[in-house]
């Protein structure tokens, strides 16, 4: 749960007022809430909600709009041109796409101001996102913005700092939880540069991050197999699985969460395990997704924080990788680089043995709970060929499995399951297009890589043509102009899209100029 000395959520601070509003339906979006600012301290907002609620004329709606400025949306008035290219419009989208360095705290604002300029995703979301940022530096880079980058990176080594962890973003409803560990490959992308002095700068930031995944090994035994993001697997390897134990609806998915619990429980599903599960499932990221379902079909099934996640422990093996490369200081905090090098030797023959499954040709998850692999084959099993974890033999299989079974005409599909969830078929997500294609040229694959990145860009350039937007998500099985699934609209900006295109581009570019 989050810690007790964190700034509080929505839902803590505003009681019944917070619930009232988000179960009435007072917004189309349960985030719309919990991005709202009081005009005056919650304690007082909340004492007029009481005083006046049960007066005959009294209007919930009305009185939120009174007490409560509302948040815009990113980017909302921006108006594209469509006669320039892709890359052109996502060159000019970046500055709109920019915040500024937040000013001083707001009582009763979910915001957590952070010190330096950074980029959203854009749409709804408001607020930097850990893992999305990476696939934004991408683009940075090649736009030549190294300066945010390294402002962005700034902003994350203040929350580590501050809170212990990077959090899912920078609103307090997302302090239970963080999101997939990209912070390595961050400070890696500012490396190529800045110089290589930069590892050093942030090694205090880096330990302190592996000891937020690592946290409560030593309390692992046989008879308790799983704490916090650890678990033991046959009694020999510890590996990490996504966690957030706060039993608890999400504030900003208040009203679906309440209202599937109530569905659930009929099931026999405990609504705070119900609610564990979820919540683990979105410091995946992959919020939600027929990975994460027992029977692979329904969300009452969920049982994310069951599941080691080979994603996760290829991530934490690329930050041990790192960390031993770091040079130790005299007096220097933190294990030696020489333990490190251990560390990473042993997840690597974890993941080995731990992911890998001979009679499909794939990486799975794996089930603590049950012993065994889960059945789901995803794009999460490619992440061992992005960091170069995989055999040849390994790679040639994963690679023929990619090559008949997810790549679509508009690119890779996420998984093999259609079940209304927007992290399942027949949707496309570039962090996921980018870990495919970098996977498949680490392996020789090239011509593979390349076809499915052109698809992936190709339908990135009709969406915008006729629409003037760069969305979160694509349905990349019909090439369509929309996509769906999930618990919001497809929302367009969009950070990690616009990153994710530009990177691919430049490469598009390098070929031609070679042929």
């Amino acid at each position: 749960m989050a810690n007790s000395a964190f700034p509080q959520s929505p839902d803590q601070l505003f009681g019944n007022l917070f619930s009232d509003v988000q179960l009435s339906r007072v917004f189309a979006d349960s985030k719309t809430f919990v991005d709202c600012t009081p005009k005056q301290a919650p304690a007082e907002v909340v004492a007029q909600y009481e005083s006046q609620k049960s007066q005959p004329d009294f209007d919930l709606s009305a009185f939120v709009h009174a007490y409560f400025t509302m948040p815009e949306k990113v980017a909302d008035k921006y108006v594209s041109d469509t006669s320039i290219s892709t890359a052109e419009h996502i060159d000019r989208l970046w500055d709109h796409l920019t915040r500024q360095a937040d000013g001083a705290s707001i009582d009763g604002s979910s915001r957590i101001p952070l010190p330096n300029p950074y980029v959203v995703p854009g749409g709804r979301f408001r607020e930097i996102f850990y893992w999305d940022t990476y696939f934004t530096m991408l683009g940075l880079k090649e736009a030549g913005r190294a300066n945010l980058i390294r402002a962005m990176l700034d902003n994350f080594a203040f929350l580590i700092d501050e809170f212990g962890f990077i959090p899912n973003g920078n609103r307090t409803y997302f302090l239970s939880r963080s999101q997939p560990p990209y912070f390595a490959l961050m400070v890696g992308l500012l490396a190529e540069a800045a110089g290589p002095e930069t590892w050093a700068t942030y090694k205090p930031q880096l330990l302190r991050e592996h000891d937020f995944w690592m946290q409560n090994q030593e309390k692992l035994s046989d008879e308790t197999p799983m704490g916090s993001r650890v678990a033991k697997v046959a009694g020999q390897y510890v590996l990490n699985r996504y966690w957030d134990d706060t039993p608890r609806p999400r504030p900003e998915a208040y009203r679906q969460e309440v209202d599937l619990s109530h569905s659930a429980e009929p099931l026999g599903v405990v609504p705070d395990e119900l609610y564990n599960h979820i919540r683990s499932a979105c410091e995946s990221g992959w919020d939600f997704s027929s990975r994460w379902f027992r029977d692979q079909k329904t969300m009452t099934s969920i049982h994310t924080a069951h599941i080691l996640s080979v994603d996760l422990n290829c991530l934490l093996y690329s930050l041990e990788t790192a960390l031993q490369t770091i040079p130790d200081e005299p007096d220097a905090a933190g294990p030696p680089s020489e333990k490190f090098a251990e560390l990473s030797n042993q997840r690597a023959q974890a993941i080995q043995q731990t992911f890998w499954n001979e009679d499909t040709g794939f990486f799975h998850d794996y089930d603590v709970v049950e012993g065994c692999q889960t059945e789901a084959v995803t794009l999460a099993g490619v992440f061992p060929l992005f960091f170069k974890l995989a055999t040849p033999q390994q790679a040639a299989r994963v690679h023929d499995r990619l090559k008949a079974d997810f790549l679509q005409p508009g690119g890779w599909v996420t998984t093999l399951h259609q079940t209304g969830q927007q992290w399942d078929w027949p949707n496309g997500w570039a962090p996921l297009q980018w870990i495919v294609y970098q996977a498949l040229i680490n392996y020789g694959f090239v011509e593979t890589a390349r076809e499915g990145r052109n698809r992936w860009m190709d339908l990135n350039d009709k969406v915008f043509r006729a629409t003037g937007k760069m969305m979160e998500k694509y349905n990349v099985v019909h090439a369509a102009l929309t996509t769906g699934g999930g618990e919001y609209p497809n929302q367009d900006g969009f950070g990690w899209t616009n990153g994710v295109y530009v990177a691919m581009e430049k490469d598009v570019k390098s070929e031609r100029v070679n042929e």
